[in-house]
């Protein structure tokens, strides 16, 4: 070996060491930093009550309402023993609407048009009158109005006032003197925002210059008021209640409880959900078996019922609980609350009472638990 090469490997080696001492003392650096960033004695605003932390609120028909900033990308709350409602939701709802004008002749002709059962719908819709220059009929309408059909995910409907004096969804062979459109304010994931207004108005405008019509535009500032109220009452009502069958002794097997939930009554929907039919072609309640994919048995089953969605007539709720314990003296089992314990007739009668309390308020409010309102609502 020369001496110019015993002179290269000692300089290599040298390199070498240098890089692996500056590795370790980084290493030991971000070590240290860590340790102090989770030091006890370090400021944590998950821990400290200076700050407001997002901690889960154990959710019922009473739970505090969520601002709809903070709602938008949440989940429906669960609840298995609810708390009776307040009217607080519908309160702010009745603050947020406009102070009533003198209409025009035009707005005064929609602002009385029949809202029941029509896809446009003032209380939980922005309205917006479209004047015709001439009756059109609904073949040259729908092509146009068909084009905005959504302004996010937040539906737009159209109806027309009919030669015979009575508004209808447009449809062919009919002819309208008038239109209105209607952009749905809130929905259990959001409220309509000043963006989704000032896409809809734009829109809306090409349609009424293809139709040779004109329109006149809420102001945004009291439209954005009245959808953020409407979201926070959907967002109190929005309430799920669910009980639990859970077995007694060894788990069921999926394919034989499957078969066994047939029998009770339940369907498979296309979306995978096994839900209880309403007989008129609606849903009662669901039933979940929290079993994974590769899981072939299950020792719980959860109901779920969408207390909005079920009119008050149908007793959804007397409905799933009679299914439960159905289920229990069929399948050896429980009936039992998130928490695993067990829930007795007196405490599902208490549910039961305010869940009535509950119904009673939607009413009150003009939107009653199963109307055609609530399923767009809460759908």
């Amino acid at each position: 070996m020369t001496d110019l090469q015993a002179s290269l490997i000692a300089i290599g080696g040298a390199i070498v060491v240098g890089v692996f001492s500056y590795n370790k003392w980084q290493e030991y650096k971000t070590r240290k930093t860590v340790e102090r960033a989770f030091a006890d004695d370090q400021h944590d605003v998950l821990m400290h009550g200076d700050a407001v932390p997002h901690e889960r609120v154990e959710p019922g028909f009473g739970s505090p309402v969520a601002q709809p900033e903070r709602q938008a990308d949440a989940e429906p709350a669960v609840a298995t023993t609810p708390v009776a409602a307040d009217n607080s939701a519908a309160a702010t709802l009745a603050e947020a609407a406009p102070v009533p004008q003198e209409p025009s002749a035009m707005e005064e002709t929609v602002l009385h048009a029949p809202r029941q059962d029509l896809p446009v719908d003032q209380l939980i819709d922005c309205t917006i009158g479209l004047g015709l220059e001439s009756p059109l009929r609904g073949d040259r309408v729908l092509p146009i109005v068909h084009t905005l059909r959504h302004v996010g995910n937040k539906p737009v409907h159209f109806i027309g006032l009919a030669d015979d004096g009575r508004w209808e969804a447009i449809a062919h062979g009919r002819t309208y003197t008038m239109l209105q459109a209607g952009i749905q304010l809130a929905s259990r994931t959001s409220a309509l925002n000043e963006i989704e207004y000032s896409e809809f108005v734009s829109r809306l405008r090409q349609v009424a210059d293809d139709l040779g019509a004109e329109c006149d535009v809420p102001d945004m500032s009291r439209i954005v008021s009245i959808a953020r109220g409407l979201h926070q009452f959907v967002a109190e009502y929005g309430a799920q209640l669910s009980v639990n069958v859970q077995s007694n002794r060894a788990p069921w097997q999926i394919s034989t409880l499957l078969a066994a939930l047939a029998r009770q009554g339940f369907d498979l929907r296309p979306d995978g959900r096994l839900v209880m039919p309403d007989g008129d072609g609606g849903v009662l309640f669901s039933i979940a078996t929290n079993a994974g994919g590769g899981d072939e048995t299950t020792s719980r089953l959860t109901l779920l019922l969408d207390v909005a969605l079920v009119a008050a007539a149908r007793d959804g709720y007397g409905a799933m609980i009679a299914c439960a314990k159905s289920l229990a003296a069929r399948l050896d089992g429980t009936v039992v609350d998130d928490s695993n314990q067990a829930l007795s007739d007196a405490t599902l009668e208490e549910i039961a009472s305010q869940v009535h309390a509950f119904y009673a308020e939607m009413e009150s409010s003009e939107i009653p638990a199963g109307s055609t309102r609530a399923l767009r609502l809460f759908a």
